[in-house]
């Protein structure tokens, strides 16, 4: 069976909504900024994940055929397989996702989708260059091992990409309370992409926010906390070099440095912000902080 492409299809919409969106923000109708040197950067940084992307998806679609061969269902293409892998996936998605924050050496290959400090269309785009060079694709041959074909699988990722498409936006705020409560929304996503304290590293969501209600990760946007965007220590660079490959470096130096084959371990396994000796702090350090004192 062949499945039609959903990245390659969505690209002229990308391209639509986000005219719309510069237009809106210069409009005044939304709030909202585009910069153009961050915008060329996240627009770099994508055709880089689709350059390194092609030569790792070849390789990666061939480990998950393999895996596929040993498949205990044979789920196919019915109708059910598509509800049924909308749903796995997404929850394959959500732990990709959160392992990602909270693991130094998968946060090195995620950090560059954080490292605008500005919130719009453009920075979905700002995608990885070293996602599968540091093998987060691992998570998602379970569901070739279950039955899933790999062209189905293949499929509902970029249906998932797409989604997550226009929840990069200050341009639309609340949705429906029924629409909030069950699906990831620009008002979910923005809380992920904040650096305030309380909002650090939650709303891992794909598409159904359901996960981060059943895991508590999930806080909702508050009106009276607007987010700041960026990455805790931010970068000060529109170089998309160093965007993608700064924090393997300042991780390997840090290894090197530890004194320990357990420190090196930490820094590359822990959290991002885990040191030996305590001198900096983990998301969750920062949290708790604030927690204790909101005037932090």
């Amino acid at each position: 069976m062949e499945l039609p492409d959903p990245v390659k299809l969505a690209i002229p919409a990308f391209i639509v909504l986000m005219i719309v969106e510069i237009l809106t923000f210069r409009l005044g109708l939304a709030k909202g900024r585009y910069e153009l040197r961050d915008t060329a950067s996240s627009l770099v940084m994508g055709l880089g994940n689709l350059a390194f992307g092609i030569p790792f998806g070849i390789l990666i679609f061939a480990m998950t055929v393999w895996v596929h061969q040993f498949a205990v269902f044979d789920i196919g293409y019915q109708w059910w397989a598509f509800a049924l892998i909308f749903v796995a996936e997404d929850f394959v998605y959500y732990w990709f996702h959160r392992l990602s924050h909270e693991h130094r050496i998968w946060w090195a290959a995620h950090v560059n989708h954080h490292s605008s400090r500005h919130y719009n269309l453009s920075t979905a785009l700002r995608q990885t260059w070293t996602g599968n060079i540091a093998g987060t694709f691992v998570l998602w041959l379970p569901l070739a091992l279950i039955g899933f074909p790999p062209l189905l699988i293949v499929f509902q990722k970029g249906i998932s990409l797409v989604y997550q498409f226009w929840i990069h936006t200050e341009a639309v705020g609340r949705l429906p309370r029924p629409i909030e409560w069950f699906f990831n929304t620009p008002s979910h996503h923005r809380v992920h992409h904040a650096t305030n304290p309380r909002y650090l590293d939650r709303n891992y969501a794909g598409i159904l926010i359901i996960w981060d209600r059943m895991f508590g990760t999930f806080v909702p946007e508050d009106d009276a906390e607007p987010c700041r965007y960026g990455i805790v220590k931010q970068i000060g660079s529109f170089n998309p070099i160093r965007i993608a490959f700064h924090e393997w470096v300042d991780m390997i130096r840090d290894a090197r440095r530890a004194g320990s084959f357990r420190s090196a371990m930490g820094y590359i396994f822990g959290p991002p912000g885990w040191s030996h000796d305590g001198s900096r702090e983990t998301s969750a350090q920062i949290r708790a902080k604030a927690a204790a004192d909101p005037s932090v």
